[in-house]
């Protein structure tokens, strides 16, 4: 039977641990490079920002950071401040891990429309998540032997951080589940495209953390109790990133009405309504226009198609008789 405790085992197991990571940081450099279009778009101001993405951006980029200072962790050679590097990156991992919980609590809340009890009941789930993540910074850390070792951590807090964090993801797996199982008003395009294949993402979080909580219970010895939090983590904020991206571009392609989630994406696209007006020119050309108005009050005359004035309610461009002078040329 192996003693997971001997010196032997620690070494091999903080080798694997190391390569493990590197291997995880390729993996994420991977994901971020291929989705920088995505990040430009909004950077280059091609298209607007929006609130939610705060999380989106800030988890994105956390985690970033928290794998560059634990590379660095690993593979420095010359004595540094361990203390300060430990910090930052449990600052910065603890972040990603918290607002990749937000991002698919963002969909829930989406998805039910923002009904005020179950916003109500995530809000207050995510403040209870954030202090333990809060708590789980307090660690002690120092160059021993060549290398940076943590010294001290609270292993209570992280395996109470990492079972509400399972809970947090399944509690939300199973509020989308259910509305997009059974909606209110029937399935529109958004609710088949979060049933189809947006509903993995959440479920993929759950088997991370809940991966991670296993490992810290059984706490076979200093390594492996913690070698699936970064995993957890960067898993976590992959499809919390991807369930973004897949519902921003989803709400921005064209003028699709909702059967039951309309003005249900959280500030993903415009509340405003879209109205069609068609505009005739003589010549060998119809152009028809869309224009987009903040409200439905009308200021200025209306005309159909053949060049009338139509009233309010009145206008249906495919009913209208097109008057000789408005048709094309027989040539």
């Amino acid at each position: 039977m192996v003693n997971w405790h001997s010196q032997e085992t620690l070494v091999a197991n903080a080798e694997s641990f190391s390569k493990f990571m590197h291997v995880l940081f390729g993996l994420y450099i991977w994901e971020f490079v291929s989705s920088l279009d995505f990040d430009w778009q909004f950077i280059s101001g091609k298209r607007r920002f929006r609130w939610p993405l705060i999380f989106y951006f800030s988890g994105r980029y956390s985690l970033l950071f928290a794998l560059i200072g634990i590379s660095i962790a690993l593979n420095v050679t010359t004595e540094v401040n361990c203390q300060a590097l430990y910090t930052f990156n449990q600052i910065f991992g603890n972040t990603a891990i918290g607002l990749a919980s937000i991002n698919l609590s963002l969909r829930t809340m989406a998805v039910w429309s923002q009904n005020k009890y179950v916003v109500t009941a995530l809000v207050l789930i995510i403040l209870g998540h954030w202090s333990f993540l809060l708590h789980g910074i307090l660690l002690k850390a120092a160059w021993v032997d060549g290398e940076c070792v943590i010294i001290y951590t609270d292993n209570q807090i992280l395996a109470i951080t990492f079972i509400y964090s399972m809970a947090f993801d399944f509690t939300v797996l199973c509020l989308t589940g259910w509305k997009l199982a059974f909606p209110a008003n029937g399935r529109s395009k958004l609710i088949k495209l979060i049933f189809g294949d947006g509903l993995i993402y959440f479920a993929i979080a759950f088997l991370a953390n809940l991966m991670a909580t296993i490992f810290m219970l059984i706490n076979l010895n200093a390594v492996l109790s913690i070698i699936a939090n970064v995993p957890a983590a960067i898993a976590s904020t992959i499809v919390a990133c991807r369930v973004v991206r897949r519902l921003t571009n989803f709400t921005s392609q064209g003028p699709e009405v909702f059967t039951s989630t309309q003005g249900s994406t959280l500030a993903f696209r415009s509340n405003t309504s879209t109205n069609r007006r068609i505009s005739v020119k003589k010549g060998d050309s119809v152009h028809v226009q869309m224009d987009t108005f903040a409200s439905p009050d009308r200021s200025a005359a209306e005309y159909d198609a053949s060049g009338k004035i139509v009233k309010d309610d009145e206008f249906d461009p495919e009913a209208q008789i097109i008057s000789n002078e408005f048709k094309r040329p027989p040539y």
